[in-house]
């Protein structure tokens, strides 16, 4: 039971880490404007995915359950659990991306074409736009 419950943590660990790793990529991504960059990310990202489900695992394994940690065997073990997952959510979040994308360039490069499913999306905050309206006439 404890090694159920050790694992369980660490995927959910390992599924917040992979969200926030992949976020960061698409970020560093628009903020560097390049594309072909790409497997250094995924690298960065799978390490540091793993480096904190490591420590999730490691804590759980020795403060918590209270024995100790094979360091290789759970290295080899997280490494098999994040790999599919890491994958999974890739696909997932380029397939998000590209469905509520605002824009797709033409073929000559310049005149761009605006996605309905962008402009159709609401806007999380639409309703707090007027906030302080009240306090503003003042």
């Amino acid at each position: 039971m404890d090694t159920v419950l050790t694992y369980l943590i660490s995927i959910i660990v390992i599924v917040i880490s992979v969200f926030v790793t992949l976020m960061i990529k698409t970020e560093l991504e628009w903020l560097f404007r390049e594309k072909k960059a790409d497997v250094p990310f995924h690298i960065c990202n799978v390490f540091i995915t793993l480096m904190v489900s490591f420590a999730a695992h490691a804590v759980m394994t020795v403060y918590i359950i209270g024995k100790e940690v094979n360091w290789i065997l759970q290295l080899v073990i997280l490494m098999v659990i994040i790999l599919p997952i890491y994958i999974l959510g890739h696909f997932a979040f380029e397939k998000y991306k590209s469905v509520y994308r605002k824009y797709t360039p033409a073929e000559n490069g310049k005149v761009m074409v605006l996605n309905e499913k962008y402009i159709k999306k609401k806007k999380p905050f639409s309703k707090f736009k007027n906030y302080n309206a009240v306090s503003k006439e003042k």
